[in-house]
């Protein structure tokens, strides 16, 4: 009896930790895809002389990012416009992360 309130015990302090990694490890992922995105339309920004692009132009085997996959069910934005901020919705289902582009 003693052996199953201890493991009870145990898993009420560990699955809080692995949900908390969990989600960690996902705004981390999204964060280096908002990253990627960022320095795609930067180049992209480069070589064609403009200021913003579809998130589509940049994405594809012979674009600027050969292979582009959520991790979290996140929404990304669907054009990028230089000097802006890059916002990620619905991360997790609930969380919102932006990076300064």
């Amino acid at each position: 009896m003693i052996v199953v309130v201890i493991i009870g015990l145990l898993a009420a302090l560990a699955i809080p930790a692995f949900k908390r990694i969990h989600q960690t490890s996902q705004d981390r992922t999204v964060l280096n895809n908002a990253r990627q995105i960022s320095s795609a339309a930067d180049q992209y920004f480069m070589e064609m002389g403009v200021s913003s692009v579809a998130l589509a132009t940049l994405i594809g085997r012979t674009n600027y990012i050969k292979d582009f996959q959520t991790v979290a069910s996140e929404t990304y934005p669907t054009d990028v416009i230089a000097g802006t901020t890059i916002t990620i919705t619905g991360v997790g289902g609930a969380r919102t992360i932006t990076y300064e582009h």
